[in-house]
């Protein structure tokens, strides 16, 4: 994949501006007390679908032939890509089946079909319920769209880090959590377009940082992930993903699902913001004191989502 320039993003922005929010970017006098740094919060917990899941497909659809927008498209997913995915193929006049695992959260399936997607329960985890997508592809004709390994997905991602820029030009660094990767493939590019002297830090969980080992070995690894933190639940970072952060990222740290939990409830009490666990692990960096810069610096956190699974966070115990 080619680096994409900030025309690259303007035009996408422009292409999907129409149905999503410019979130913002909110000031944490506490978190800048705690950390030392100058702290802003980029709540992409207010976005639609509640994530910033929406930005890519509704770049990919928006670019989609007609001939395969009439076939319709299929993911696996039981969380944020699923109702992504099916509020941008509402909003283009796509047919959208989502595979979700038998055991998925009622209310997460609920709320797929909320948004138009026809939703296809099979097998017990991500890995058989994508292989029912696979079949779907085969079988129907639907188009596949990748959770975060696809060039139009992570340009539409990277949206998010062009609002960083115009509505912050002088950050001097930016936090990103890192799951399959598509995220931060984008937010780098951005960021890195508009000044290549800001550093770009991604977070994973220390339970499954598949990126971060990646990164080290030089080459793709498929790890054993134990992380309970869904947004972050990846064996296997991206193809593309692992290109631009390689060429893109300037560090990747990580710490256990304990410590982001733990951070998610601090946001909770002293932000008086609803993140789920992953959007939580930028906030975890900084108060662990693994962002390295230097007192005073200006720093903005990426609170990729808000759609918190209560039932996990009831079941929360620990030592």
């Amino acid at each position: 994949m080619q680096s994409l320039t900030i025309r690259d993003f303007e035009e996408v922005r422009a292409r999907i501006a129409p149905h999503i929010k410019h979130t913002p970017l909110l000031t944490s006098r506490q978190l800048s007390e705690a950390t030392g740094f100058d702290v802003r919060l980029k709540a992409e917990c207010f976005q639609r679908v509640g994530s910033y899941k929406i930005r890519g497909p509704l770049n990919k659809f928006a670019l989609m032939s007609e001939e395969d927008k009439r076939r319709g498209v299929v993911c696996s997913s039981a969380g944020n890509h699923a109702q992504g995915v099916a509020l941008a193929a509402r909003i283009h006049g796509i047919r959208a089946v989502i595979c979700m695992a038998t055991n998925a959260t009622p209310a997460k399936i609920a709320a797929t079909k909320a948004y138009g997607g026809e939703v296809v329960l099979h097998g017990s985890i991500w890995d058989e319920a994508n292989e029912k997508a696979k079949e779907l592809v085969r079988t129907e004709g639907l188009t596949y769209v990748h959770p975060f390994d696809d060039e139009q997905l992570i340009a539409g991602q990277g949206t998010l880090g062009l609002e960083v820029v115009q509505d912050w030009p002088e950050l001097d660094a930016i936090v990103v959590p890192i799951g399959g990767g598509g995220l931060i493939a984008g937010v780098c590019q951005a960021i890195k377009a508009h000044n290549p002297r800001t550093r770009v830090i991604g977070v994973e969980s220390s339970d499954g940082p598949a990126m971060k080992m990646s990164v080290e070995a030089g080459a793709l690894q498929t790890i054993d992930c134990q992380t309970i933190i869904d947004g972050l639940r990846v064996r296997r970072a991206g193809v593309i993903n692992f290109e631009m952060v390689q060429r893109h990222v300037d560090e990747i740290v990580a710490l256990p699902d304990r410590e982001i939990f733990d951070a998610m409830i601090w946001i909770m009490e002293r932000c008086k913001l609803v993140v789920e666990g992953a959007a939580a692990a930028s906030v975890a960096a900084m108060l662990h004191g693994l962002i390295k810069m230097p007192p005073g610096s200006k720093v903005v956190g990426v609170l990729s989502g808000g759609n918190l699974n209560l039932d996990q966070l009831r079941g929360l115990r620990w030592n």
